[in-house]
Order: C-alpha cells, then sequence, then structure tokens
C-alpha cells in the first residue's frame, strides 16, 4: 500500500475484537469473519494514505513517529467500520512498518543524506559561534587589531579548519596581507 506521499510501504496490524452484539454479527453481515478481515484491510490501507511514513512537515504525525496517535486512529476507524456487525474493538496498533522492499534502499540512502545535513549544520553553526567567540574576544582583550580584510581572512581560516573533514595542516605566513 502507500502512505500519504504515495511511498509503497508494508504494514501489518494486530486488531483484538470480539462479538458485542450476536444478532447483529448473525444477521446484518453475511459472514462478520470474513466481514472482519475485509474491513481491518481497509482501515489499514485508508489510514496508510492518511499519514507519511516519516519525514513529515514540522509538527506532523509519521506512521514512524506517532505509533500512539496512529492507533487511536486506526482503533476509531476499526470501531466505525465493525460496529455496523455487532463488533467491539478492543485494541488495534501497528506490528510492522517498512518501505517496501523495491524502495527500501533509495530511502535509507535519504535518511543518511539527511543525517550527514543535520551534522553539517550542527558543525556550521558550532563553528559560527567559535569564530564570533574569538573575534570578540580578540578585541575585547586588545591581542590585535585587525581591519575588515584581516578579519575576512581569519573567518576563512577557522572556517576551513573548524569544518573541513581532513587534518589541518598549519601554515606559518612570513609576510603580510598588503604588498
Amino acid at each position: 500500500m502507500n502512505d500519504k506521499r504515495g511511498n509503497p510501504v508494508e504494514i501489518a496490524a494486530v486488531v483484538v475484537w470480539r462479538v458485542q452484539d450476536t444478532a447483529q454479527a448473525m444477521f446484518d453481515v453475511d459472514d462478520f469473519e470474513e466481514y472482519v478481515s475485509v474491513q481491518y484491510e481497509s482501515a489499514v490501507r485508508h489510514l496508510a494514505s492518511q499519514y507519511a511514513y516519516d519525514h513529515g512537515e514540522e509538527n506532523e504525525t509519521t506512521l514512524r513517529s506517532g505509533v500512539e496517535e496512529v492507533s487511536q486512529a486506526l482503533t476509531r476507524e476499526l470501531e466505525e467500520r465493525l460496529g455496523k456487525a455487532g463488533v467491539v474493538v478492543e485494541e488495534a496498533r501497528l506490528t510492522h512498518l517498512a518501505y517496501a522492499p523495491e524502495i527500501a534502499q533509495a530511502m535509507l540512502r535519504r535518511q543518511q543524506a539527511e543525517a550527514v545535513i543535520a551534522a553539517r549544520q550542527k558543525i556550521v553553526h558550532g563553528a559560527v559561534s567559535m569564530v564570533e567567540m574569538a573575534l570578540k574576544d580578540l578585541a575585547e582583550k586588545n591581542v590585535l587589531q585587525l581591519d575588515d580584510e584581516r578579519k575576512a581572512a581569519m573567518v576563512s581560516n577557522l572556517m576551513v579548519v573548524l569544518c573541513g573533514e581532513s587534518e589541518v595542516h598549519p601554515v606559518v605566513n612570513t609576510g603580510t596581507l598588503y604588498s
């Protein structure tokens, strides 16, 4: 089945139910067990189409992150569907959730890329904070006076050092920035 964004997903759920009204179960539907089975599958498909698997919009409940809310929604939908057959739903919850095999690898790569981007954002944020702190401390303690061009060179060098992935090799400048 497909999630809200059209991604093929595998979903399984467990549903604990019981017949509350035997007359309704026997006479309002042909075969209440078959009716429960059909309604179960239909409810799970509908549920999948209402939620994204993961990575929803900000504060959006997803199948993966909102287990309680999704289980409650499934229970409500099943109660509504099965009430016509005299069946009461005791509990309903997802037991299996995965991307379908044909897209699982691509989605794993996407998740890894998003993790790298998030890590990079933290690294850059930390580096900018450290550069700001260095410039502020140098200015407050009158260690040296830097004009805008030298500040820019220092910021550039610090950002490369703090954000780079390879080892840092110091370079000793024996000249000047100005000719």
